[in-house]
């Protein structure tokens, strides 16, 4: 598996993974996004604002990128940077597909994604990520999996994923929504020939939404890789909008509170790698010292009065603007 690079990485930041989902496209759901961009969003623009972003993770030991075929250009911009980079062979590059971007590079469209898990949309997006990224791509995950999924149920689909597994590529899957646990426990049961099917999991685990951690240990029992994303809550874990209790708590660290958001995830046992969303190199380098904020058990008790009832917090997350 092409994560095994990683459990031998001795590097902190090695357990914290670049995803391109805030920089890909001009349009995001991410709060403060018109500071971090401003108006320079064009292709180029992204794309170079992209590159310094690979170029500085790289340098500080992240060694996991993160993309999806709904990101925009994200894939076109991480096939760049990887032919500009030979010397990046050791890096991991996830990708995913299920969802086809639509917003024709606005941040006004009606709709910027639309969602299909499809055997036919698999094939058209597997297609045009290998014409991207070639053999670079080591993981490949159904883009937000939720209960109803007809991903979980359709075995054509399950023997091609199947077929693409032996072939060397990773197969994983991601979540989204209130029913994140009931979507990770159902893929669990995916098996083709007698197998699993799934090597990874993506989900949202942060401190307002924990609800997925008992079926993330699951997973991870069953030996799955997991890979957190959200962290942040789209902005709402960061200055200038993050609760008081995390604020309260950074204050004691000396360090942001996008720090100690991230800490709080990486401490969990089974988080394997924690996905930073960074736009800018500032909210990137303040995002990697994550590793060595030290929490203690009066401030992990402060930091759990945090906890949002699942439904309450999806349902806000669905209300935040495209920016």
């Amino acid at each position: 598996m092409p994560f095994a690079r990683l459990a031998t990485a001795t590097t902190p930041t090695c357990h914290i993974g670049l995803g391109l989902a805030a920089v890909g496209r001009p349009g995001y759901i991410n709060l403060g996004r018109d500071q971090d961009l401003g108006e320079a969003r064009g292709v180029d623009a992204l794309r170079l604002r992209t590159h310094d972003l690979l170029d500085a993770a790289y340098a500080q030991g992240v060694r996991y990128f993160d993309a999806a075929r709904s990101y925009g250009r994200s894939e076109e911009f991480l096939a760049d940077w990887l032919r500009d980079r030979p010397d990046a062979d050791d890096v991991v590059i996830g990708s995913k597909w299920g969802y086809t971007y639509t917003a024709d590079w606005t941040t006004d469209a009606e709709r910027h994604e639309v969602k299909d898990h499809s055997l036919a949309a698999y094939e058209r997006q597997r297609a045009e990520s290998a014409d991207l990224l070639g053999d670079r791509l080591d993981l490949y995950q159904i883009h937000s999996v939720t209960p109803e999924s007809p991903a979980l149920t359709d075995k054509e689909l399950h023997a091609r994923l199947a077929e693409a597994a032996a072939g060397g590529l990773t197969v994983g899957f991601s979540t989204s929504g209130p029913a994140q646990a009931d979507a990770i426990r159902a893929a669990l049961e995916v098996t083709v020939d007698g197998e699993p099917l799934f090597r990874t999991v993506q989900s949202t685990y942060n401190a307002l939404e924990t609800s997925a951690a008992p079926a993330l240990a699951e997973a991870h029992a069953a030996g799955l890789t997991v890979i957190v994303k959200e962290g942040m809550a789209n902005g709402r874990l960061a200055e200038p909008h993050a609760p008081a209790a995390l604020k309260s708590v950074a204050d004691e660290t000396t360090l942001g509170c996008d720090a100690v958001a991230l800490a709080l995830v990486l401490r969990q046992p089974w988080a394997g790698v924690v996905l930073s969303g960074a736009a800018t190199l500032t909210q990137l380098a303040s995002n990697l010292h994550a590793p060595v904020v030290d929490l203690d058990e009066e401030q992990l008790a402060l930091l759990a009065t945090l906890v949002e009832e699942p439904g309450a917090y999806w349902e806000r997350r669905a209300q935040l603007p495209w920016h």
